[in-house]
């Protein structure tokens, strides 16, 4: 069986299967800076990612070419129909590619399903449009026909929900994340959708291992300044989502910050052709009204892509002095938790947008490794039960 990763990007997500146990050997992507990315670190000398780079787009795909099982289809599919930033056309937008997610799983038929995009999917001005990705994905196989709007396959797909006797092909599960929420040094708030085959059980998220409030309890008791050897600062109660009301019930590590991630890093390069991995310093950042840099002892704000530019304010640190500079690509990469080795291809704008658009690898991990164990216990029942079956008939021989 073969895993899929549309949209791949420069493979975060894939990391996070990969490390999850899956092994995501077809990656899609068009973007050849991306592809560029992608064919470096799945090379002989320092591998990241273990797997075949298509580079072309999805539209392109005749997915009839697959003989083997799919096991799982990843996609990260454009964000820009539903962000918050863009101009929130959703369906009506020519970069909404979630009906070729679908297409790949009506032909494709894999046991489980996970696709991640930005929070402003669930804006009340596309609820409707999320709740049809949702039927879809129910019941993938009613077909939108051809030059078929939206809602009236909607509303067929409803119709037969409706039905007597209505099993669906999927079970579907669906949450708002925070990385923040799962050791990821930076808020970033995520909707992710999992679904596996209706003959396998249904998919659970699993809790949140990190928590804003076990990071303020270190920084209050001065456990936190003393691990990094620094003097206590004024803690900013404000910034970030309020605690979570399990907080107090369950366990969890603390939030990690930016120091966290970024304190034992080389001091960054000057300059770009002297650089190690990506680490160098880029000038001219500034700060603007409602567009401050992350702090230091803080998880980051969201890591931006830059689609067109990376105005004042967006991707940079307030540093300890007080200066304010953008974070190296290093840094970036750090805060979108991909290992250290992987090289990210292109200049300075791709790779803005390559990071900035990545899906963070440890939450990837965190939501695949439960899916990944459902889907394996599942495969060893049967194996048992086969094999049970078998040694029974054995013996009546």
């Amino acid at each position: 069986m073969i895993d899929v990763n549309l949209f791949a990007g420069a493979g975060g997500l894939a990391i996070g299967l990969q490390s999850a146990g899956f092994a995501p050997i077809h990656l899609f992507e068009k973007d050849p800076n991306a592809c560029a990315t992608l064919r470096h670190n799945s090379g002989p000398r320092s591998p990241t990612l273990c797997g075949f780079v298509f580079e072309q787009d999805v539209k392109e795909v005749d997915w009839r070419q697959f003989r083997r099982k799919v096991r799982l289809i990843a996609a990260a599919a454009p964000c820009q129909p539903f962000s918050l930033a863009g101009k929130h056309l959703a369906s009506e937008d020519g970069r909404n590619l979630f009906p070729e997610v679908l297409r790949a799983i009506r032909y494709l038929r894999p046991d489980g399903i996970v696709i991640e995009n930005v929070r402003g999917l669930l804006r009340d001005d596309f609820g409707d449009y999320f709740d049809y990705i949702l039927r879809q994905l129910e019941c993938p196989l009613i077909k939108p026909r051809q030059d078929e709007i939206w809602r009236n396959h909607d509303a067929r797909i409803r119709r037969h929900q409706r039905t007597v006797g209505y099993i669906p092909e999927y079970h579907v599960s669906w949450r708002l994340l925070n990385a923040a929420d799962y050791g990821v040094p930076q808020n970033r708030l995520r909707v992710f959708i999992v679904a596996t085959r209706y003959d396998l059980p249904p998919y659970r998220f699993p809790q949140p291992t990190h928590s804003r409030s076990a990071l303020i309890h270190g920084q209050k008791t001065g456990e936190y300044w003393r691990r990094h050897r620094i003097r206590t600062k004024e803690i900013l109660l404000s910034d970030g989502p309020g605690p979570d009301p399990l907080e107090e019930e369950l366990p969890r590590e603390p939030w990690y910050t930016v120091r966290d991630a970024i304190a034992d890093l080389p001091e960054p390069s000057a300059q770009e052709d002297t650089a190690w991995m990506n680490h160098w310093l880029i000038v001219g950042a500034r700060v603007y009204a409602g567009h401050s840099g992350s702090m230091m002892d803080w998880p980051a704000k969201t890591v931006k892509a830059g689609v067109h530019g990376v105005p004042g304010g967006e991707n940079t640190v307030v540093l300890d002095d007080g200066r304010v500079r953008y974070f190296t690509f290093r840094e970036l990469a750090r805060l979108q938790s991909f290992p250290d080795s992987h090289f990210f291809k292109g200049a300075r704008i791709h790779v803005t947008r390559q990071i900035g658009n990545a899906v963070p690898a440890e939450l990837a991990r965190a939501v695949a490794r439960p899916l990944f164990k459902l889907m394996t216990d599942n495969v060893e029942q049967q194996e048992q039960e086969i094999g049970g079956s078998y040694g029974r008939a054995l013996a009546r021989i």
